[in-house]
């Protein structure tokens, strides 16, 4: 018997199908073992030897394997295809030995799709484990613990508030926060344009002022209202006509091909997922089958996968739309061995795979990879320049045809932040034309500051500064996420104070560690040791050397002191220039004390010297602004508009907040984080301090529906039973017939019976088409199923239960069915029962 160990039941459950009796494929639920949280899980002094620990929670996937390897000859690892998927088979095998049951004979075997060509092919030529992969994870894991835990213990002393520190991590926490401060550095510059409305042969186009007064026209040049109206007069009072039309060629050629990150960042623009949900949903898919391996570098295809490509564009299109020959793709990752293939679908003829977000994603991934083969593109941008009689002011406009649309009529890739000046279409001119002048226009224009970091920009960014590696950017965003140094709105990067503070601490303390080129070359010779080129030990050492010392010497420091310098690196930010030049340091409520960066037991703020005779404080995250004015103190908002008692807005230890009134009578209010800083107003602290909002009488019952927020977030309430909401803004719209059906849902989500008989079905799909039983969709312990009444057969996680359709539940019925009954346990025998004693004869 051969034991195969992969990672996933999923994996394990349509490999063994495919290689049929004689192997036994047994899952290990992922990472099998790792460095336990705690000092001296790796020993520098000892050549960086790790002490690794079993998680405990994978005692059971450990033993089932521990008791097949004993009965197996081979043992074969076919784990992904990376240095992750090698390192989980080298702790597989490591701990087998050390068990003492690993087989005589040892095979790895990689496959970068789960097709049952690929895994018999892959089966047919086994390989050694690769020592340089398992190196260069031995070190990346080493480099992460040793930076985690030697840095977070010198933040937990010297910066009240922070939680940790990473490698990578504070490397694209330091991103987001450069951008935060370019953004408040920003001063945005007033411009104007001016545009005439045109037309000729009874078609309309725009043309825009490109000269004035015989020089050419700088973007900038018309800064105020008054010189834009002066050229806006002039353009109106001449007579122009066209001096030159330039008709060229443009060819766009399509994208190659998805890996790891561009897949990220297109899901993120085209479908708004999270880098780490398009990678749990690429997972589902990989391991249905669907498509090729998600973590890769590469960007070419598989020779057989172009051809299948090109059949496929040919049974779809018209010749025109297939290039002669096959297009290639040269993938830019720096190390080979770690560049698959790219992302692509196991088969061309399946244009469709799963249902929501999983078919979503396929589609992309689908359409992207045959893009990929197909013809360019081929556009026509002409632009027509016109002039006055004098020759000193100049009009241009600009169009774009589209003279075939080649792979744009399959996909064009998304644009993070659009700067889109192609024209429309342009009427037929030639020199010597007078089109029709029918208005003249001025537009106020202000310069915009850099954009906020998205999930797809950030990712960009971090691959194009050689940061991290796309099999680890999801988890380095899920981080930042996790420890609220960021947060996302409208699915841009916001800093958060203690990002911002801890990227300052790191910046002035630890340079060297969060720079940009450091940090890629630190990447470069990782995947040396990935390709053999490199010791991982003497990488480390070289780390370590410079690395310890540094943390050591800032441990010496007092609080008082890293506080200190850290209030001069922020300056700049805490205490900005004052428009009357007056000190910004000067309190604004005593007039005499100077105010200073403070450590706090909550975190950072900045506080007045005259303390505690002055006991004026401000946020850390609240810059002082022009007039050095703000504080955390109250901020009146106005009078409510039925009691007329004054609403302030205040800052406490648990955030902001809204309070009406005085002492015992106030009432408060806790502003929700969903509600931007700039839309919160007098109305919105009206709104929240009217709370709970009676929605109306349940047509049921007749008792109040009432909606409000609380600890957990808004609700809705009705006789002590609650339903969630999903934000504070359906607090004050739902209407009394969704209010109904939420209060109705959550009743049946939560009381629905343990058992599988009583349990109402999620929903009735119908007859089957080929039994006429019954087929209902049922919600069980470990997830959605359907059932006819004798067969229950578990969704697959690539079907979304709701997209369900009745022809693929009577599928997956039929398949269950006929692999027949589940195996159960096998009933253990009970002991027998030990015969009773025989009494002795009593003496005569």
């Amino acid at each position: 018997m051969q034991l195969v160990v992969v990672e996933s039941p999923a994996k394990a459950k349509t490999i063994e199908k495919y290689l049929g009796p004689g192997y036994k494929v047994l899952a290990s639920y992922g990472h099998i073992r790792d460095l336990p949280p705690k000092d001296g899980s790796v020993d520098p002094d000892n050549g960086f030897a790790m002490l690794w620990d079993n998680y405990p929670d994978k005692a059971k996937q450990l033993k089932a394997i521990a008791d097949e390897a004993k009965k197996a000859d081979t043992l074969i690892l076919a784990t992904d295809p990376d240095r992750e998927g090698e390192a989980i088979s080298w702790h597989v095998q490591e701990v087998l030995a050390k068990k003492k049951v690993l087989p005589q004979k040892v095979e790895r075997v990689t496959f970068n799709a789960i097709t049952k060509d690929a895994v018999t092919q892959a089966m047919a030529h086994p390989r050694a484990l690769d020592e340089d992969l398992i190196d260069a994870y031995r070190a990346r894991r080493a480099l992460d613990y040793l930076v985690g835990f030697t840095l977070s213990p010198v933040l937990w002393r010297k910066l009240p508030g922070a939680k940790s520190a990473g490698r990578v991590q504070s490397v694209a926490l330091r991103l987001i926060v450069e951008r935060e401060r370019e953004i408040e550095a920003f001063r945005a510059q007033e411009y104007w344009s001016v545009t005439a409305k045109c037309e000729h042969k009874g078609q309309g186009f725009d043309a825009r002022l490109v000269r004035y007064q015989g020089e050419k026209l700088d973007k900038m040049a018309l800064g105020m209202e008054g010189d834009a109206e002066v050229a806006r007069s002039a353009v109106e009072a001449a007579n122009f006509s066209v001096d030159s039309v330039e008709t060229k060629p443009v060819t766009r050629t399509p994208q190659p091909p998805f890996t790891t990150s561009t897949l990220q960042q297109e899901a993120a623009r085209k479908l708004g997922f999270s880098a780490s949900h398009t990678m749990r949903v690429a997972q589902n898919l990989y391991e249905d089958g669907a498509i090729t391996y998600m973590r890769t570098d590469g960007v070419q295809m598989d020779h057989s996968a172009i051809s299948a490509a090109r059949g496929a564009i040919a049974n779809r299109y018209d010749a025109g739309y297939l290039p002669d020959k096959p297009r290639v793709y040269q993938t830019k990752a720096k190390n080979a061995q770690e560049a698959h293939e790219a992302i692509r679908p196991t088969d061309f003829g399946r244009d469709k795979a799963g249902s929501g977000d999983h078919a979503k994603l396929y589609d992309l991934i689908y359409k992207r990879a045959l893009a990929s083969q197909m013809a360019s593109a081929r556009m026509e941008r002409t632009t027509i320049d016109l002039l006055d009689g004098t020759g000193q002011m100049g009009l241009r406009a600009t169009g774009q045809v589209m003279k075939f649309p080649g792979f744009l009529a399959l996909y064009e890739e998304g644009i993070d932040d659009k700067d889109d000046e192609n024209g429309a279409l342009l009427p037929a001119m030639d020199k010597g034309d007078v089109p029709a002048k029918k208005a003249v226009e001025k537009i106020q224009h202000f310069t915009q500051p850099p954009p906020r970091f998205s999930e797809a920009s950030l990712v960009k960014r971090l691959e194009e500064l050689g940061i991290g590696r796309p099999s680890t950017y999801a988890s380095i965003i899920q981080v930042l996420k996790d420890r609220t140094y960021v947060r996302i709105e409208k699915n841009r990067f916001f800093a958060e104070e203690s990002g911002r503070l801890l990227t300052a601490f790191l910046e002035r303390f630890f340079d060297r560690y969060v720079a940009y080129d450091f940090t890629a070359g630190l990447e470069d010779q990782l995947d040396e040791i990935s390709g053999g080129d490199a010791q991982w030990q003497a990488v480390l050492t070289d780390f370590w050397r410079d690395f310890k010392p540094k943390t050591a010497e800032v441990m010496e420091q007092k609080p008082s002191e890293i506080t200190a310098e850290l209030d001069l690196f922020l300056a700049p930010y805490l205490f900005p220039e004052r428009e009357d030049g007056t000190d910004p340091r000067i309190c604004p409520k005593c007039s005499t004390g100077k105010l200073a960066l403070r450590g706090g037991r909550f975190g950072a703020f900045v506080a007045c010297s005259n303390y505690p005779e002055c006991k004026f404080t401000r946020k850390f995250g609240q810059p002082g602004g022009s007039d050095g004015m703000t504080s955390d103190g109250p901020e009146i908002l106005g009078a409510h508009p039925e009691t007329g008692l004054e609403i302030s807005r205040k800052s406490g230890r648990f955030g902001p907040y809204v309070e009406m009134g005085e002492g015992k009578e106030a009432v408060r209010s806790s502003i929700p984080k969903d509600i931007l800083a700039e839309d919160f107003g007098i109305d919105w602290a009206v709104k929240l301090l009217s709370l709970p909002r009676t929605v109306g009488m349940h047509p049921e019952s007749g008792e109040p529906v009432t909606a409000s927020i609380g600890r957990y977030g808004p609700y809705l309430a009705h006789q002590g039973k609650y339903a969630r909401l999903q934000s504070t803004a359906e607090v004050f719209e739902t209407g009394m017939n969704a209010a109904v059906v939420k209060l109705a849902e959550a009743a049946n989500g939560a009381g629905r019976a343990r058992g599988g008989a009583s349990r109402e079905p999620l929903k009735i799909l119908g007859a089957h088409p080929r039994t006429e039983a019954e087929i209902k969709l049922m919600d069980g312990r470990y997830g959605a199923y359907v059932t006819d009444g004798t067969t229950n057969a578990t969704l697959p996680k690539t079907v979304a239960p709701d997209q369900l359709t009745l022809e693929e539940a009577a599928q997956l019925i039929d398949e269950r069915a006929a692999k027949g009954p589940a195996k159960g346990k096998a009933k253990r025998k009970a002991p027998a029962k030990k015969a009773a004693p025989k009494k002795k004869a009593a003496k005569k």
